[in-house]
């Protein structure tokens, strides 16, 4: 409850779970509908596991026992991941995400999953800090030191001991000598991503990186008050810290752990709909902190810039780690004309979203996204808005690839999917409350590994079942006081260099072992499809 706490407070708005998926009988046609709770199983495996299940909407919890040569923990005891905190926030999180961005979970480059793993881990490692005692008693152990060895910066103790890991499972800071058993920092290391594919090791270089941020801000705003227990020296004398610094470090450490687990947070609408990296995170990041605090005071998004350069992640096409480059840019005068005809008038916007408030009904939340949807769909294609779709990185033109999927209810024309109309409401620095309007639209695509064949289906002289999907999407953010639109984030379907490279990471990373498990179903819903990468992916190396 306290992990969705936290994304209702940082979005402004009700949290609402992914929606079920069911084939209506006699007609086979695949239908949606709403899932008013997450379930939970906590003793559902028993094994060192726990995951989340986007075709169940639930979380499963497994249980083992302690193997005898463990030491810290009682022989054949047995380790329940359902009382984890940091277990339960990081699924938790999973569920949450999926609620707003279902396609996060389709491996379309090596960022997407390990972003899933890594923005799991940043939101329980953060939620560390809101537990006062805890993270007293831990500074007061590191001399208000975070960058040195603390349960703060670290994911599962227990869990970790018990499978033999020497120390937690995962470490934002540092590692654990397998050989000796101690622990040392690690070093930003710009390479890495070009080394390491493994979504939970790979999502670890984001973990790091943000957390990496974090530190240099939590060290500027702590600083004087170390001149001040040192007497201007900068090195504490010896014994116990006094218990007013420890308060005054813990509640600086818990004011900016709270800055960065929200500023993570609100990234999310700032995000394209599908195939996500992790310098779009960066550029995502950057512009919705900007939208709210224009004045960088405290230097975050300096230090976010800065720890990200660090480990080499940086956009695709700029040229330069600044703040002004990495800012979405905004739509043409073109797009903007489009996009305002087919979207309407501020007022009309306005209506889409009228009780999204955070004691509001979450069915009625969800009734009146439904509506939204299919009323946005209508005004793009009755009568069609050619040039505002293009604007968005999609196609309904008359000679559109016939490799992407025709729509059921509008002959003709290719498929559009609107996932999301929804509200982002923030409070600024000033007191000022902001909301967007945030639209989320894709389209799918087959794809073949043999280029001939996509040309083949491309041009509709011939139809055959699909080697994978490829998607195209955007992410449109609308100003609702003036109804003008401020950013349009897309992953054009008609790329070519897209298209290409996701066929070049599936034929590297996946087949032939992974070919059925996610390609297999047209729609990639199904149980092997989707909920077992995650269940895979939580399989920790003994």
């Amino acid at each position: 409850m306290m992990t969705i706490k936290r994304f209702e407070e940082a979005l402004g708005r009700r949290a609402l779970w992914s929606v079920g998926r069911y084939k209506e009988e006699g007609t086979g046609k695949r239908k949606y509908e709403y899932v008013q709770r997450l379930r939970i199983y906590p003793h559902a495996l028993r094994e060192p596991n726990a995951y989340y299940s986007p075709q169940k909407k639930a979380l499963l919890f497994g249980y083992f026992t302690v193997p005898k040569s463990t030491a810290g923990l009682l022989p054949g005891g047995t380790i329940f991941t359902c009382l984890s905190h940091d277990v339960i926030a990081h699924e938790t999180t999973h569920a949450l995400l999926d609620g707003m961005h279902r396609r996060f979970a389709e491996p379309s480059n090596p960022d997407v999953l390990a972003f899933h793993e890594a923005f799991a881990d940043l939101v329980a490692l953060f939620q560390h800090f809101s537990y006062p005692e805890v993270l007293r008693h831990q500074l007061a152990r590191a001399r208000g030191d975070l960058a040195s060895h603390t349960l703060l910066g670290e994911l599962a103790h227990e869990f970790g001991q018990a499978i033999g890991s020497h120390g937690s499972l995962r470490s934002a800071l540092g590692r654990h000598d397998p050989k000796s058993g101690k622990w040392t920092s690690i070093t930003p290391d710009p390479s890495a991503l070009s080394r390491i594919n493994q979504p939970h090791e790979r999502g670890a270089i984001l973990v790091a990186a943000v957390f990496g941020a974090f530190l240099q801000i939590y060290q500027t705003r702590t600083r004087d008050l170390f001149r001040i227990a040192s007497m201007g020296t900068g090195i504490l004398p010896p014994g116990e810290l006094h218990p007013d610094l420890v308060n005054r470090l813990a509640s600086e450490a818990s004011k900016t752990a709270h800055h960065f687990l929200r500023m993570c947070i609100r990234a999310l609408d700032y995000c394209p709909p599908v195939d996500i990296t992790f310098g779009e995170y960066l550029r995502a990041l950057i512009t919705s902190d900007k939208d709210l605090f224009a004045d960088d005071k405290r230097n975050y998004r300096v230090a976010v810039i800065d720890s990200f350069r660090n480990w080499g992640i940086h956009p695709k096409g700029i040229y330069s780690l600044s703040e002004e480059s990495l800012i979405w840019q905004k739509p043409n005068e073109s797009e903007l004309t489009a996009l305002q005809s087919a979207l309407g008038s501020a007022e009309v916007l306005r209506n889409l979203c009228p009780d999204w408030g955070l004691s509001s009904d979450r069915k009625a939340v969800y009734d009146q996204a439904e509506h939204n949807q299919e009323k946005l769909q209508n005004s793009l294609l009755q009568p069609p808005q050619y040039q505002a779709v293009q604007a968005m990185g999609l196609t309904i033109d008359e000679n559109y690839p016939r490799s992407l999927s025709a729509s059921k209810t509008f002959s003709g024309f290719p498929a559009l999917e609107i996932h999301a109309v929804r509200p982002a409401r923030r409070v600024g620095s000033d007191g000022e409350v902001k909301t967007d309007l945030v639209i989320l639209a894709t389209q799918k695509r087959k794809g073949y590994f043999d280029i001939s064949t996509q040309g083949t289906v491309d041009s509709g002289n011939t139809a055959q079942d699909p080697d994978f999907i490829f998607r195209g999407g955007c992410t449109i953010l609308v100003d609702l006081e003036t109804g003008k639109v401020r950013y349009i984030i897309k992953k054009s379907v008609l790329s070519e260099e897209r298209l290409n490279a996701q066929r070049q990471y599936l034929l590297e990373k996946f087949l032939p072992s992974a070919q059925k498990m996610y390609f297999s179903s047209s729609n990639n819903q199904g149980e092997e499809g989707f909920a077992e990468p995650f269940a895979m992916l939580h399989r920790h190396k003994h």
